[in-house]
């Protein structure tokens, strides 16, 4: 009885020794990373949704359908441009923390692709970045995204072929919420 105790004794110390050097779990993970759900990666939220695009001068000849979608639990704005006539394209957006700005990366059925940067100025999303156009491969393009109080977004592009000392208007767009029949 005392060896079948003892042989008992030893098989729990065994097993105690075992478990205590068995390591702990890693920590759950905490969530999206900050860049993800701070007040500046929402600063573009405004242009998420499903769109009908004019352009301003012109507000009753609808030219595209655009859909903007958050992806990556929060981390980024995809556009879908899908104009009536004309290639496709498409841009992924993100604000980049260490560099405190949005980028852009715009692509094409054309194999157009272009990157800008910017930030919010307190009443718009301006970006800009090389662009390039027939016979101007360093052209800059300049866009301004600005909400409007009725829902709608104005997209206005200008260009500058001086490195940015003038801008010429290039485009002005404006984004509205297709009307539910």
């Amino acid at each position: 009885m005392v060896l079948k105790a003892s042989v008992t004794c030893i098989l729990l110390l065994a097993s105690g020794i075992a478990f205590a050097q068995t390591p702990a779990p890693p920590p759950a993970p905490s969530g999206p990373p900050p860049g993800c759900t701070s007040a500046e990666s929402k600063q573009f939220d405004f242009w998420v949704g499903q769109w009908e695009v004019f352009p301003a001068k012109q507000p009753d000849k609808k030219v595209a359908d655009s859909l903007i979608e958050k992806l990556y639990l929060g981390c980024a704005i995809r556009e879908n441009w899908m104009p009536l006539q004309g290639g496709a394209g498409g841009s992924l957006n993100a604000y980049n923390p260490e560099e405190k700005t949005w980028r852009q990366t715009w692509l094409d059925a054309s194999g157009t692709f272009a990157d800008f940067k910017g930030s919010w100025n307190g009443k718009a999303m301006v970006i800009q970045g090389v662009w390039p156009q027939p016979n101007k491969p360093t052209q800059i393009t300049r866009m301004t995204y600005t909400p409007h109080p009725d829902g709608s977004v104005q997209q206005m592009g200008e260009t500058s072929d001086d490195e940015g000392k003038t801008w010429q208007p290039s485009f002005d767009l404006i984004y509205r919420h297709p009307v539910k029949k």
